[in-house]
């Protein structure tokens, strides 16, 4: 009688073939188990726009968490004090809005850990969590991140506020994104020059209005809306992503 073969999970089968043929698993958080939606905010603080988000929050009873950019907190170090003093979560998106994956290991390693400690003695709290520029992800910046003790958060919905689509398109997106466990993307600036990039020109869009819009239909569908932190402290975990990428020397 041949040997009993052993049933391997499916997260054991991709890691053996990573293994074989050189690739590398990159893990995000894109969603949770919890029973509400985590709300985000990318590429502020923004003096027009950060403000009536907050209001918006408070109006709502909402957290959320702000992935924040280093070259816009210099501007507006109040702005960052402001988020907080309002009880919701600091994050990084980065020091500037260049992608990560342009950057050698070593140097992306570099660049992530001397923003994350200035964006700690900004706000005094340990920043964890980190979304990279355009959810650009390579195994060599993967690593880095990891290497920084920060985890990669990616989304599993949006509102489309930074895309070029019509006021439907972004009503689509904020209904299907209010819908439990969503880690949803929203903004409350958009990256330019000052950010280190050349993106073209931001859509004409009132972000606060469809935050608003976005928490209204969580409202009405009884859906909290939190902060990552919140949601996972509430007892929830986090649902991780693995991308199976292969591997290039950098």
């Amino acid at each position: 009688m041949p040997p009993a073969r052993s049933v391997r999970s499916p997260r054991a089968r991709i890691l053996g073939f990573v293994r074989r043929h050189g690739g590398s698993v990159l893990g995000s958080i894109t969603a949770t188990t919890a029973d509400s939606v985590v709300l985000t905010f990318d590429d502020g603080p923004d003096p027009d726009q950060t403000p009536q988000v907050l209001e918006a929050l408070a109006e709502h009873r909402a957290s959320a968490t702000f992935f924040v950019l280093l070259t816009r907190v210099r501007e507006h170090p109040e702005l960052l004090r402001a988020v907080s003093a309002a009880g919701h979560e600091i994050a990084l998106h980065g020091g500037d809005h260049r992608a990560l994956t342009s950057f050698s290991g070593a140097e992306a390693a570099s660049r992530l850990a001397r923003a994350r400690i200035e964006l700690e003695a900004v706000t005094g709290t340990p920043v964890r969590w980190y979304r990279p520029p355009y959810g650009a992800q390579s195994p060599t910046s993967w690593r880095a991140v990891r290497r920084t003790g920060l985890v990669p958060v990616l989304w599993s919905g949006t509102l489309h506020d930074s895309a070029a689509v019509d006021a439907a398109r972004r009503s689509e997106a904020a209904d299907r994104a209010a819908a439990a466990g969503r880690i949803v993307l929203a903004h409350d600036g958009i990256a330019d020059e000052r950010d280190g990039v050349t993106d073209p020109p931001a859509p004409v869009a009132d972000r606060a209005a469809l935050a608003r819009e976005f928490l209204r239909l969580c409202r009405d569908r009884g859906l909290p809306v939190r902060s990552l932190r919140d949601a996972l402290g509430s007892g929830a975990a986090p649902v991780r992503t693995l991308e199976l990428t292969t591997l290039r020397s950098r």
